[in-house]
């Protein structure tokens, strides 16, 4: 009773010398491995199958990742009997450590394969395709089961992550699964009131009906315009117009602009902003 108990103690060390008795002759899953694929805005939109080239560890395909020739197949160390380890006397007790005829793996390669030497893994350039998902988002991750790292000792292969980045479209912008466009309005069309043409990412135009008195600035939204998701859901298409001021004036439209400013000159669209500013708390400039 309170006394130590050697078999858990040493079952508990074999954990810090390779993790157990027969841990490394296991089959191991392959690692997980990462890589980045960059697709247009209107791929990314339509969804595409595009290739990566990968160049890696494989499972040799000369034996099947054994590791050992055709025809033959690795055979089990007579040494550590399968286990990848032995008992090592130490003060009269028996330390696991790893078996050096078979370096741990619990197998014997007599006849290596010529094209791995015995490993079972070669490196090599290989080339996956990609199955982009219609309306994918730029940063969005696609897992492709067992397209990894190769097992060992027949286990499964990891998984490979594929992290998607959308180039940009030189008109539209995307936020969520809703479209975004700016289009130019003149003066005269946000105070009377106009149809407009705008682009959708299809190709062509749709009209939009701008309000007479639309501010700069206001967004309209077209229904199912925008992107259209694996899952069966269609976006909208947000239109911000902004009023294109011209550089340049000719004489005729010079006059108009100078008699619309005489007839509106009793409207002072900054009126209501001075008023706030001055029932505002005041700053003294000394700072006292």
């Amino acid at each position: 009773t309170g006394g130590i108990n050697l078999e858990d103690l040493f079952g508990g060390m074999g954990g810090m010398f390779g993790g157990g008795a027969g841990s490394r002759n296991r089959p191991r899953r392959g690692d997980d491995l990462e890589t980045r694929i960059t697709v247009s805005f209107a791929d990314a939109l339509q969804g595409v199958t595009a290739p990566i080239r990968l160049t890696g560890d494989v499972q040799c395909s000369g034996c099947n990742g054994s590791g050992a020739a055709a025809g033959t197949t690795p055979r089990t160390c007579n040494t550590c009997r399968g286990s990848g380890q032995v008992a090592r006397n130490v003060g009269g007790f028996g330390i696991p450590q790893s078996c050096s005829d078979c370096r741990g793996s619990g197998r014997i390669v007599e006849n290596p394969c010529r094209e791995c030497h015995g490993v079972g893994i070669i490196r090599d350039t290989r080339t996956v395709q990609v199955k982009i998902p219609r309306g994918v988002k730029d940063g969005a991750t696609i897992r492709l089961s067992g397209r990894g790292g190769p097992g060992t000792l027949g286990g499964p292969a990891g998984d490979l992550h594929v992290r998607v980045a959308v180039t940009p479209h030189p008109v539209f912008g995307r936020k969520d699964d809703n479209l975004t466009v700016t289009v130019p309005i003149t003066l005269a069309e946000a105070a009377l009131g106009a149809e407009v043409a705008v682009p959708v990412v299809t190709g062509g135009s749709v009209k939009l009906k701008v309000p007479a008195g639309t501010p700069h600035g206001k967004t309209f939204r077209i229904k199912d315009r925008g992107v259209a998701t694996a899952k069966g859901k269609q976006g909208d298409l947000h239109v911000t117009v902004e009023i294109a001021v011209p550089h340049k004036l000719n004489k005729q439209a010079k006059e108009a602009l100078e008699h619309f400013a005489e007839a509106t000159a009793a409207e002072n669209p900054r009126d209501e902003l001075l008023k706030r500013a001055a029932s505002a708390p005041r700053i003294n400039p000394e700072g006292e």
